[in-house]
């Protein structure tokens, strides 16, 4: 079995509950506030982690208080933190907003924004290993760690959120793109909207192809994911559950993907299980403890 190796984003996320979100200009009261463990990278790194893969986190935290409570929680995980660093600043934080099963977002970047490409430098990537990485650090890290991966046979697996445009370089150094209808049409300047058909979902993703041999993988929520695996087009069905908090959904996908990549799983059946993970992960509360285990994935496959 390989390794998934996550170069990403470390928050603590604060989130306020009410029953529904404030317009521009107006305060409404909320629930209750709560403190969650979040960031893409640890959210990814956390979902592979309790799914069963040998994971390591590439990060950097601050030296505060929400430092020492996240790196005390992915330890916790069985996360190997032997690659995340300490900066000079305040660790990465998440305003979330939650109401009516749905979110806003305002990320303030702190010690993400100083991830770099010494940072990637020497990390110990082998063939079978799976390299993830996001949107939440540098580019040109992001760049690095993916080239270091390619030259040491890994498959490099790319979550473009939140979207931002990126160089066809970077493009081209990955070979699995995982990424919704928005953050799609955004890369391809492209309008989509949901109820879009799968062959305008397809066809577009096309366009974004950097490669011949590159995977695109468009989630979809309940509607499932279409998976555009060199020239093959496929679709994995939705699950209708009822959600609770979307926040880190996504990243539970990814990280579950990245897992089964890791175990060798063919990509129709990786996706079925992300799908399946991401579906459980909507039901709780949080991102970083939401992530299921690999028994409870399999017991509603």
């Amino acid at each position: 079995m390989g390794r998934v190796f996550v170069a990403g984003s470390i928050n603590m996320d604060v989130v306020a509950t009410a029953d529904r979100h404030p317009k521009v200009g107006e305060t409404v009261a909320g629930r209750e506030v709560l403190y969650f463990p979040g960031g893409k990278g640890a959210n990814q790194a956390v979902a592979a982690s309790r799914l069963g893969a040998r994971t390591t986190l590439i990060g950097r935290l601050g030296k505060d208080a929400f430092g020492a409570e996240l790196r005390a929680f992915l330890a916790a995980q069985g996360v190997d933190l032997g690659s995340v660093r300490d900066a000079d600043t305040h660790s990465g934080t998440a305003i979330i907003t939650v109401a009516a099963s749905d979110n806003t977002i305002v990320v303030i970047p702190g010690s993400n924004a100083l991830v770099s490409a010494e940072d990637v430098a020497d990390v110990p990537l082998a063939k079978d290993d799976v390299a993830v990485s996001q949107f939440e650090i540098p580019l040109p890290t992001i760049a690095a760690f993916f080239a270091r991966a390619r030259r040491a046979g890994a498959t490099t697996l790319l979550n473009p959120a939140p979207a931002q445009k990126m160089s066809g370089e970077l493009l081209a150094l990955v070979d699995i793109l995982v990424l919704n209808e928005t953050e799609l049409g955004f890369l391809a300047g492209v309008e989509l909207a949901e109820s879009d058909q799968a062959a305008k979902i397809i066809a577009v993703a096309r366009q974004l192809q950097a490669r011949a041999d590159q995977t695109i993988c468009v989630t979809l929520g309940k509607r499932g994911v279409l998976a555009l695996a060199a020239s093959e087009e496929f679709a994995v069905p939705g699950r209708v559950v009822k959600a609770v908090d979307t926040t880190g959904a996504g990243d539970c996908f990814v990280g579950a993907l990245a897992s089964q990549l890791a175990d060798g799983a063919p990509l129709r059946a990786a996706l079925a299980f992300a799908n399946a993970a991401a579906s459980i992960s909507v039901q709780r509360m949080g991102a970083g403890p939401s992530m299921p285990t690999a028994a409870e994935v399999k017991a509603v496959l």
